[in-house]
């Protein structure tokens, strides 16, 4: 679950967030790559970027310095800055998008347009704002010999203790609502989260499912593509990547209000009803223990509760790269992410990077469908 919407992982998206939270599953870890230099397959990374000059130089350093890596592919969404300019002088490849058509959503739009310029037998789509360490690409490729589609969670950057601890109590609703990263077995196509800040698949599969143009008006990008590919039969597993992957998604509290806040309740992807119990379990698991605590009438179940959430706590800490009194704290602010989640999920908002997209839901939004389903990938040919 990513940042948000157009060119940056609405979602988080997920939930366009879904992060490497719990490791319900020892399996549900990436292992290390390859070592460098070691034969393997070719690997193109494709970043779409709008006015990202201030993030992508970190990114795109560590990845043309991987020798895992075939090609690096910058898909420039219109940016008004100098992100082409930096991309093409650190030595990537800059593909120019074209203006956004009628119904995309320009993350969507721009990893369209980059997928028909990939060569590699592996595609990595990565943001802008991430920072991967040497073995994250091997480390993928491996995994795709068990996954159609893979989806790794990093470790957070949060600098701030408002911040941090924001941040991890957004974090923790998504264990409320969806377990531990790693389910011990497949979640149904319609529960399955992804994080859209790091994804991996094979090339030729995701060209023949089409899967960005199926998925081309959601704003919850990411959990779309997963939900809608597993309903195909694809293998979708969310990784945790340990110390493989950081993101600095945000620089600072209000910006966590503002862009993750806004694309949890994953509104666009996700039934009413499963909506509703979602909000449910947040309040009533979260948010009404810690309010009656602080009035000073917590019941035992509230208490029961509150010692979960702060067993939570410590799990939580591993999801981040410095983590601090933020992440301790975070349990505090669970009555406040409750409200803006309910917020969020009542008055949805579809505005990104400048551009505004139409209020109405993505059609077969429940389904998060889009056209004819293609067979599931061939797996025997793929490997």
């Amino acid at each position: 679950m990513s940042r948000g919407g157009d060119g940056a992982a609405g979602g988080g998206g997920s939930a366009g967030g879904g992060e490497s939270v719990l490791r319900g599953d020892p399996a549900a870890r990436l292992g290390r790559g390859g070592t460098p230099g070691s034969e393997g397959p070719d690997i193109s990374v494709l970043i779409p970027a709008r006015d990202e000059e201030r993030r992508i130089g970190p990114c795109l350093r560590a990845v043309l310095a991987d020798p895992a890596v075939t090609e690096v592919i910058v898909v420039d969404d219109e940016s008004s800055d100098g992100t082409a300019r930096l991309a093409a002088a650190s030595g990537a490849t800059v593909v120019r998008g074209r203006p956004l058509p009628d119904g995309w959503v320009g993350k969507q739009w721009a990893l369209h347009q980059g997928l028909r310029e990939a060569r590699g037998e592996i595609v990595v789509t990565l943001d802008a704002d991430t920072r991967p360490r040497p073995g994250l690409f091997g480390a993928l490729a491996a995994a795709l010999g068990n996954h159609d589609l893979v989806s790794a969670g990093p470790r957070f950057v949060c600098d701030g203790l408002a911040e941090q601890a924001l941040h991890a109590s957004f974090l923790a609703t998504l264990v409320y609502r969806f377990g531990p990263i790693g389910p011990p077995a497949p979640p149904p196509p319609h529960r399955v989260v992804a994080n859209g800040q790091c994804l991996a698949f094979r090339r030729e599969a995701m060209r023949r499912a089409d899967g960005f143009a199926r998925i081309r008006g959601h704003m919850t990008d990411d959990v779309a593509l997963a939900r809608t590919l597993a309903a195909d039969g694809w293998r979708v597993g969310f990784l945790d990547a340990g110390g493989l992957l950081e993101v600095d998604m945000h620089e600072s509290a209000a910006e966590v209000w503002r862009e993750w806040g806004r694309s949890l309740p994953l509104r666009d992807v996700t039934r009413p009803a499963w909506q509703a119990a979602d909000l449910a379990v947040v309040w009533l698991a979260a948010a009404l223990p810690a309010l009656r605590l602080a009035a000073g009438r917590p019941t035992r179940l509230d208490l029961t509760l509150l010692t979960v959430r702060v067993l939570l706590t410590t799990a939580l800490r591993r999801s981040y790269a410095r983590p601090g009194a933020g992440v301790m704290l975070s349990f505090l602010l669970d009555p406040v992410t409750a409200v803006r989640l309910t917020q969020a999920t009542l008055r949805p908002v579809r505005t990104w990077r400048s551009r505004a997209y139409g209020l109405g839901r993505p059609a077969a939004a429940g389904a998060v469908t889009c056209g004819a389903r293609p067979a599931p990938p061939d797996r025997i040919a793929a490997r």
